[in-house]
């Protein structure tokens, strides 16, 4: 069973930072390398950073260096760090297995989401 809660979502003005959690109170944290994920409006959800089980991380381009994830074993959470934000990361955040979308779709492998409205 999949149970994935994120939280720490708002609104900040650009250049502000968040810092999203996400807990894992289901069976997929253990077994899997995580990922966070983001849907704009009017726009397919899209993958944005990812961690396995041995902390190694990778990021899509538009947030390297600004974004930064991590997974605390012991808390089954994974966070994403998210500094010097831009309007165009205004989106809901998921985080999830880091798997395939449409996989992650068929399974029904999501939370709730967090929105991060970030204003200029």
């Amino acid at each position: 069973q999949v149970q994935l809660v994120e939280s720490g979502g708002g609104l900040v003005q650009a250049g502000g930072s968040l810092r999203l959690s996400c807990v894992d109170s289901g069976s997929i944290f253990h077994a899997n390398a995580m990922a966070w994920y983001r849907q704009a409006p009017g726009k397919q959800r899209e993958w944005v950073a990812g961690v396995t089980n041995t902390g190694r991380t990778n990021y899509v381009d538009f947030v390297k260096g600004r974004f930064t994830i991590s997974r605390d074993s012991a808390k089954d959470t994974v966070y994403l760090q998210m500094n010097s934000l831009k309007p165009e990361d205004t989106a809901v955040y998921y985080c999830s297995a880091d798997l395939p979308i449409a996989t992650l779709d068929m399974y029904g492998y999501w939370g709730q989401g967090t929105q991060v409205t970030v204003s200029s």
